[in-house]
């Protein structure tokens, strides 16, 4: 027999709401790109050099009016979001590109929902078809869970241990083009706002003391 608190200090061990990216990575974000949601455009990543970029795999149940607001309020500080559809946890997005905006605007999160920053064709981001910058991004940065989850609600093979966990991951590349951090599905946007600013904070004293 095991409590609820129990559980919840085994979850708190094997659960981080945010890792630190590896020192040293080799190679940047600016390597790569991905066409965008209506397959019209390619865009280099290497369009937002000197900026924050946060890389967010999401489908319409995710909270993407609040990441509607952080690009809003973070766009002045240089703070890039690019949102990423995928239909590898759950089958939760099996639409068609074309019908992807659609559906946030009147189905979920709907009411006219329009997102302010820049959707990418939908893709895998596990798996032996993985887009390239995700297996970039996942072996830039620690796992946010020892567990994978339920394998009966995740489509992708083969599975390995820096995959994403689930729909909501975050990753923050800074303006070098290098990973900074990732966070855990679950974790709000409001935390990941917080931890971006207080990196953005630590960076511009550093830059201070430098001059």
């Amino acid at each position: 027999w095991v409590s609820q608190f129990h559980l919840s200090l085994l979850r708190s061990f094997i659960v981080l709401k945010r890792t630190d990216c590896h020192a040293g990575v080799s190679g940047t974000i600016y390597e790569y790109g991905a066409l965008t949601i209506d397959g019209e455009e390619y865009i280099p990543f290497k369009q937002y050099a000197g900026k924050y970029i946060l890389f967010v795999n999401y489908v319409g149940k995710c909270p993407l009016p609040q990441l509607n607001a952080l690009q809003e309020e973070f766009a002045p500080f240089g703070l890039v979001i690019l949102g990423f559809p995928s239909n590898q946890f759950g089958k939760q997005e099996p639409g068609e590109n074309s019908e992807i905006p659609l559906t946030l605007k009147y189905v979920r999160p709907g009411g006219g929902f329009v997102p302010n920053f820049q959707l990418f064709e939908k893709g895998d981001v596990n798996g032996e078809k993985e887009q390239k910058f995700y297996t970039f991004l996942k072996n830039a940065c620690p796992p946010t869970s020892e567990l994978l989850g339920s394998p009966d609600r995740l489509f992708w093979e083969p599975m390995k241990i820096h995959d994403i966990r689930w729909n909501f991951e975050k990753f923050l590349v800074g303006p070098d083009g290098k990973p900074i951090m990732r966070w855990y599905h679950r974790t709000t946007v409001n935390t990941v706002k917080m931890d971006i600013l207080a990196y953005m904070r630590r960076e511009a004293a550093l830059a201070a003391r430098g001059k």
